[in-house]
């Protein structure tokens, strides 16, 4: 017993220790994705604030170039009302002022035309004025982005003023764009590595995307599916450009966030598959390394007995000749014969086992004869069905013995010599099932598994080897199940053994 609690509590002591290096790893690592984390959320958050403020910047320079737009008009206007005051004026009227309003615009381009089209005068424009005099249509399309001013001078003829953005304010505009353009161009590819979709202002129709599948973004489905995730884990961004109108950003945690986010359940799954192969390995290394000593004291002990038994059959035939009392004899010779059967039992440990089909109940009732004899009076049997019955099952006939054997004595020493053993055997469809029932003093629940454990006894001398080894003859040489079935305190237990009916193709022992 002390084997087995000192082994047990050396089970619990790695078991816990190695769970306290476990957590330890974890928490550690946890804290470290945790600061990490922090570090990538924060960039999340300064790139959301950067995307407001250059947002804010481009809404600024929109409004400055509107502002330009504003005093470029009412340079035209002030140029065309010059013009008009210069070709109405009288000639005592004094045109030196309308001459330098016209002289200091050196950038709108601008044409006057008659009402037939025919150009009258030009300034700053980028076309041969020489060559082509009256309005074509590429100029007229060219020179109305902006409604031309209509004024009528002396003898009720019209005259048109064109004009259009100064190269300039044209630059400013082109900047402009580029800055809109560019400006969701950066959100889309930002350097802080966020998923990022763009849409209009339904949500639903995306304008561009970053740091995403190309090809899933094809697919309309996931499309709705990550903006339904980005939006529950971020609210969208509306940003709100002139002449673009309202833009939504939905955005969600970089890869590296989410992968920061499962790698200690990852790692806690990595970890706990390693020290579960890990334990099989040795499981397996111990349990070769057991079966290698079982079988090795097994034949040591059946080869040790040989002798001894030899001489002791030389005896029995030497006492014969000496006319000793035949009874004696008898008890004599069936003694030795179990040391023989017993032998017998200890070389085939570890071998090849041969099962060959046998009458369970008689085996059974056989074997319980045998045991009468040599355990208490007190001690009774009840065994069913009847010695009449015929159950035919594949054993090993003197291992099959040992387990039954074993079964009972423990059932004895439980009761403490006095009480009933009953075995019941019950024949199924492909199976046969045996129940030995004692009214011993139990066992605990929490032992149902341990008692079959080498090591494990109550018996102040026992080596706690007995069930063991009823365990390994009948699972790995009979392919059959042994295990305590029901068992209460200070009444009794049952011990199930269940064998197939079938042959099996092939016993080797592992």
């Amino acid at each position: 017993m002390n084997l087995y609690i000192q082994k047990r509590r050396w089970k619990w002591f790695l078991f816990v220790s190695g769970i306290l290096i476990v957590a330890l790893s974890l928490w550690y690592t946890n804290m470290l994705v945790k600061k990490i984390a922090k570090d990538e959320r924060r960039k999340i958050t300064t790139w959301a604030e950067t995307i407001h403020r250059k947002a804010s910047l481009v809404n600024y320079t929109n409004d400055f170039f509107a502002k330009i737009q504003q005093e470029e008009r009412h340079r035209v206007e002030m140029l065309a009302e010059a013009t008009k005051k210069l070709i109405n004026a009288s000639s005592t009227e004094d045109i030196t002022f309308y001459s330098e309003i016209i002289a200091d615009n050196t950038s709108i381009p601008v044409v006057l035309t008659d009402e037939k089209g025919k150009i009258l005068s030009t300034k700053n424009v980028d076309f041969n004025e020489s060559k082509i005099r009256v309005m074509t249509d590429s100029l007229k399309k060219e020179f109305t982005i902006y409604k031309p001013i209509k004024f009528t001078y002396f003898g009720g003829n019209k005259n048109y003023f064109y004009y259009k953005d100064s190269r300039m304010f044209a630059d400013l505009r082109k900047y402009l764009d580029d800055l809109v353009k560019s400006f969701f161009s950066d959100v889309a590819l930002n350097s802080a590595s966020v998923p990022v979709i763009i849409t209009d202002s339904s949500m639903h129709n995306v304008l561009e995307s970053g740091n995403l599948d190309v090809k899933k973004m094809r697919d309309s489905m996931y499309v709705q599916q990550t903006l339904t995730e980005m939006a529950s884990q971020n609210d969208p961004i509306r940003i709100v450009l002139k002449d673009v109108g309202v833009r939504y950003i939905f955005y969600k945690d970089s890869f590296l966030l989410t992968q920061l986010r499962y790698y200690p359940i990852i790692q806690f799954f990595i970890i706990g598959l390693f020290l579960m192969i890990a334990y099989l390995l040795f499981s397996w290394s111990r349990r070769s390394e057991q079966n290698q000593v079982w079988a090795g004291l097994a034949k040591e002990t059946a080869h040790q007995l040989g002798t001894p038994l030899s001489s002791i059959m030389a005896w029995v035939e030497l006492l014969k000749l000496k006319n000793v009392d035949a009874e004696t004899i008898t008890e004599l010779e069936k003694d030795v014969n179990r040391l023989r059967i017993i032998t017998e039992r200890f070389s085939k440990i570890g071998s090849a086992t041969i099962l060959k089909p046998e009458n369970i109940v008689s085996v059974i009732y056989e074997s319980v004869e045998y045991l009468k004899l040599r355990t208490s009076k007190k001690v009774k049997y009840d065994i069913s069905p009847s010695p009449g019955e015929f159950i035919l099952v594949p054993i090993n006939l003197h291992l099959f013995e040992w387990v039954i054997e074993n079964l009972c004595k423990n059932a004895v020493d439980a009761m403490g010599g006095n009480g009933l053993i009953a075995i019941e055997i019950t024949e199924q469809n492909k199976t046969v099932v045996i129940d030995i029932y004692d009214t011993g003093k139990g066992i605990p629940k929490s032992k149902f598994k341990s008692v079959f454990q080498p090591g494990f006894t109550s018996k102040q001398r026992g080596w706690g080897l007995g069930l063991s080894l009823s365990q390994r003859i009948i699972k790995e040489y009979h392919h059959g199940k042994i295990f305590v079935q029901s068992s209460t305190l200070e009444q009794g237990t049952t011990f199930r053994i269940i064998l197939r009916k079938k042959m099996p193709k092939k016993m080797i022992p592992r």
